[in-house]
């Protein structure tokens, strides 16, 4: 399967893409990583979860401004929506999302 550039990975028609910036090396980031896989399984095949490794995708953090990670933003056709930077509870997550789920 050929990889997507971030302009196609986040213009997913009908479909919210939570992108998390993080880094191997982050503790936070990892704390992270099961709280992103249990909001995908409750909004299975509802939302789209992405992860962007900030020392390999430099260029990308640094046009959507990323100092500090993790860091969470929301794209709704493409347009940032929502962002969060630290530690972000699943249930918040999912509360922003239902603004988003389906339209």
């Amino acid at each position: 399967m050929p990889r997507k550039s971030f302009p196609e990975l986040i213009n997913s028609p009908g479909m919210p893409v939570l992108v998390d910036f993080y880094a191997t090396w982050c503790g936070p980031c990892k704390t992270m990583a099961p709280i992103l896989e249990q909001v995908a399984a409750q909004h299975g095949g509802k939302v789209r979860v992405v992860k962007i490794d900030v020392d390999r995708n430099q260029a990308v953090a640094q046009q959507y401004r990323v100092q500090s990670i993790p860091t969470l933003i929301l794209f709704h056709q493409g347009q940032p929506v929502w962002r969060q930077a630290g530690v972000v509870p699943a249930a918040q997550i999912a509360q922003v999302l239902q603004s988003y789920v389906g339209k």
